[in-house]
């Protein structure tokens, strides 16, 4: 499978300090502390409205934080211009959208634009990394179709095409397995995990499901009520007590056969015995 370049061997560190975030009149983060392990696969977990998306928003500078600061290899990020930070960290939001009739060339093409000036025309070396990211995701057949004309699985491996041609050395994602069938939703990850053993991309991803995030992770961020309640290999941190705290989930906690990783069975409430009728 062709890659997409060869990342420089130190690979860089994204870093959140006492960090403070939410929106107008909410705070949703308070004093997180948060360093993601580079070269490696995290997987951010929680329940619904933890912070998962208002962390990985902050951390992309999509959003300003509200107080502390997110570093970016010591320097904070809100000192970097945006064109060059776009250059090391690429975002793929939960929802994002096409814009009608574009093609797939066209927008994967889009993924270039952090690394071209106002003025610089379109180059060789700007077609190699578009032929090379369509071609890692598998769909450089699909070129000339237009985006909107695809299933969800196509699009979702579209949408991180182009992230890939933005050649970022950090990849965030916003649950990226949304709305996508199991089949599909492990050709993602598995594309994903494929892109970190041979790139050394740092992946971080928002997921629901815990088991794939156990399945997937080098290092799982499980949050609860704006803060992290346990880092660390899925091994160490998804336990019981852990899955209740976070999910308010009484569940069991076993070895996966296949992976040996943590698998989540929750446990069923005991029913109500039914009245017999006399």
């Amino acid at each position: 499978m062709s890659t997409v370049s060869a990342a420089p061997s130190a690979a860089p560190r994204l870093v959140a300090r006492a960090l403070d975030a939410g929106y107008p009149g909410r705070r949703v983060i308070e004093g997180l502390d948060l360093e993601i392990a580079p070269g490696r696969i995290t997987m951010i977990i929680g329940a619904n409205a933890c912070g998962k998306s208002t962390l990985l928003g902050v951390l992309a500078g999509l959003n300003a934080p509200q107080g502390g600061a997110v570093q970016l290899d010591g320097v904070d990020i809100s000192t970097i211009g945006r064109r060059r930070f776009a250059q090391t960290v690429g975002l793929l939001p939960q929802h994002p959208t096409a814009p009608e009739g574009i093609t797939v060339a066209e927008l994967v093409s889009r993924g270039r634009h952090p690394h071209r000036g106002v003025f610089q025309r379109w180059d060789a070396v700007d077609t190699r990394i578009v032929d090379e990211a369509m071609a890692t995701t598998g769909v450089d057949a699909l070129a000339d179709r237009p985006v909107g004309d695809l299933s969800g699985g196509q699009r979702q491996r579209v949408w991180i095409a182009m992230a890939l041609a933005q050649t970022p050395r950090i990849l965030l994602l916003d649950e990226p397995t949304t709305f996508l069938d199991i089949s599909h939703q492990l050709e993602v990850l598995d594309l994903l995990r494929n892109l970190n053993r041979t790139e050394g991309t740092t992946i971080v991803v928002v997921l629901h499901d815990l088991n794939l995030a156990a399945r997937y992770a080098d290092d799982l961020v499980v949050m609860c009520g704006g803060r992290v309640v346990a880092h660390g290999t899925p091994v160490d941190v998804l336990t019981k007590e852990v899955v209740a705290e976070a999910f308010s989930l009484d569940a069991l906690v076993i070895s996966d056969p296949l992976t040996h990783t943590p698998l989540i069975v929750p446990v069923p409430a005991v029913p109500t015995e039914r009245k017999h009728r006399t």
